[in-house]
């Protein structure tokens, strides 16, 4: 593949850009970081409300089980949204 005509433009552009934003780029960086360990804690609630769900779905028939599921991850979408978005997943 041949460079582009404007490969070298392009890489004084980026470079100045990390030049003269370098607080921004950190702060983005820590913002990912906070963004992980929130996604990290939400994956935890979900597994925990998720065998609290599964546990209560073992004490009743298949078919009461299966209500009780779709009933019980409706409940966490709309109390809990933060957990909701995977609950079926897991």
């Amino acid at each position: 593949m041949s460079r582009s005509r404007f490969a070298e433009v392009i890489a004084r552009q980026l470079d100045l850009f990390v030049r003269d934003n370098l607080e921004l780029l950190e702060a983005c960086d820590a913002a990912e970081e906070r963004f992980g360990d929130y996604q990290e804690l939400v994956e935890d609630g979900t597994e925990i409300l998720a065998g609290l769900r599964d546990n209560f779905a073992t004490t009743v028939d298949a078919e009461t089980a299966a209500e009780y599921e779709k009933a019980f991850n409706r409940a966490v979408e709309k109390q809990l949204p933060r957990f909701g978005l995977e609950i079926e997943d897991t």
